[in-house]
């Protein structure tokens, strides 16, 4: 099992989980591995968002791959995906970016992407852990062999900007929008990008400070670009998360539209053109039952991976299939991108609500949604404490008889956070009020196991 890599790379506290010395060897061995059967030097792109700890995890992952012999373009405070189309585009052999995406500022993360763009196999993960935490000094580099910070990267990241304005299916003008950075990567290019449409918009949320970074705004905050959409009468906000492979949408109204219901809107779109390859959607096992109903009604099939934008395209790579993501926002249009990128998302949607001149409410209100609840169970003791939990014999009980009560119309879903310390509690149901107390019931079993020493 993993002791570094989990669902989204290396993640933990600054300086805690994830500090200095950590990160120096972690690009020590990703230098060493990702250099093997290589001729002549190995170059990296590395990325940060705008927390307070990423300058240091930057610096000392940038010695590591140094001592290691390879090169390094730094490209600064960019989202997760440019990096990952940079990495592409420049002929780079790999790409890091420092981030937690969605997590609070004091988080931290390291995600390494290959030279084609996509995240590390499971295989050379381990490979670099190995090496990490094996103990022993890493092999370096001597005399000319020692890597070099080559020049700025700040020409790939217009470059990267182009790409995502040359997304764009059709026009996209006579709109008002709101735009939330979460006070993160987007920062560095939204202003950029969305001045290329003839849209009026508003950008929010756009001044990190290094600790500001998804605190009550972004994708997982929304309150705030809901309000500021109903108050200035815009068509319609667009929220990133820190690391910007995230994008949500609020409606005129200031609802709410997830991950589901802005693949189902482009889905529909894609298939009435003769685009959506395999006439299927890869989504998770979260996506609502509504989402499923939708695609049956519209011709269309929906797949369901396990939890993570990792599993989601490693479903759509094996089965050809070119629109995927989850419900949280990370969307997959692989025809243009290599990974979830929230920017690319808000292009797409924009294109079809200026092109088809409705609504985003009415784009969505086919869709239906089922009432669904998740709960967040904290969970103190790392993976073992939560594996252990879940393998509870009162908990799986607990879970068959709620379904059993829920019958067709509702089900449970819950699993560990990959990510957090947390299990998280999903439950669908006819009602709102059962999936409430359903979800409370399985909640409440889960922190009634955690003080236990015996499963």
């Amino acid at each position: 099992m993993a002791k570094l890599f989990g669902t989204d790379g290396i993640r933990g506290i600054a300086n805690k989980d994830l500090n200095a010395l950590l990160a120096f060897r972690v690009g020590q061995a990703a230098a060493t591995v990702l250099s093997k059967d290589k001729e002549g030097q190995t170059i990296f792109t590395i990325g940060k968002d705008t927390r307070i700890s990423s300058d240091m995890l930057e610096a000392a992952l940038i010695a590591g791959l140094c001592s290691a012999g390879a090169s390094v373009m730094p490209l600064g405070v960019v989202p997760t995906p440019a990096v990952a189309y940079i990495t592409v585009a420049s002929g780079a052999d790999a790409g890091i970016v420092i981030s937690a995406s969605h997590n609070p500022f004091e988080y931290n993360g390291i995600k390494i992407f290959n030279s084609k763009g996509f995240k590390l196999s499971d295989e050379l993960e381990e490979q670099i852990e190995e090496y990490v935490l094996c103990g022993e000094q890493l092999p370096d580099k001597r005399f000319e062999e020692i890597g070099r910070v080559m020049e700025d990267g700040s020409k790939w990241v217009e470059v990267y900007i182009d790409h995502l304005a040359g997304c764009a299916e059709g026009e996209i003008r006579d709109l008002k929008v709101v735009i939330d950075c979460a006070n993160g990567a987007a920062c560095r290019t939204a202003q950029q990008l969305f001045s290329r449409f003839q849209i009026e918009y508003e950008i929010i949320k756009d001044h990190p400070n290094g600790i500001n970074i998804n605190d009550c705004c972004g994708s997982t905050h929304m309150d705030i670009l809901s309000r500021t959409v109903v108050a200035g009468g815009y068509d319609m906000g667009i929220a990133f998360d820190g690391d910007a492979d995230r994008c949500l949408i609020v409606d005129e109204n200031g609802n709410t539209v997830d991950g589901d219901l802005i693949m189902g809107v482009c889905g529909r779109v894609m298939k009435a053109q003769g685009r959506l390859k395999g006439d299927t959607i890869v989504a998770t096992v979260m996506s609502n039952l509504g989402f499923h109903k939708f695609a049956r009604d519209n011709g269309f099939k929906v797949l369901c991976a396990a939890v993570g934008d990792k599993n989601v395209l490693d479903m759509m790579l094996k089965g050809g299939y070119n629109l995927g993501g989850e419900q949280s926002g990370h969307l997959i249009f692989l025809d243009d991108a290599t990974t979830g990128d929230g920017q690319l998302a808000a292009v797409k949607l924009l294109s079809i609500v200026s092109s088809t001149g409705k609504k985003v409410s009415e784009l969505v209100s086919e869709i239906p949604q089922y009432p669904q609840v998740l709960l967040n169970v904290p969970i103190e003791g790392g993976n073992e404490k939560k594996n252990l939990i879940m393998k509870s014999d009162k908990l799986k009980k607990d879970i068959e008889s709620a379904e059993r009560a829920l019958g067709e119309s509702g089900r449970v879903l819950i699993r560990p956070s990959g990510t957090e310390a947390l299990i998280r509690v999903m439950v669908e149901a006819s009602e709102m009020t059962l999936a409430e107390l359903t979800a409370q019931n399985l909640s409440n079993t889960i922190k009634s196991l955690i003080n236990i020493a015996n499963y």
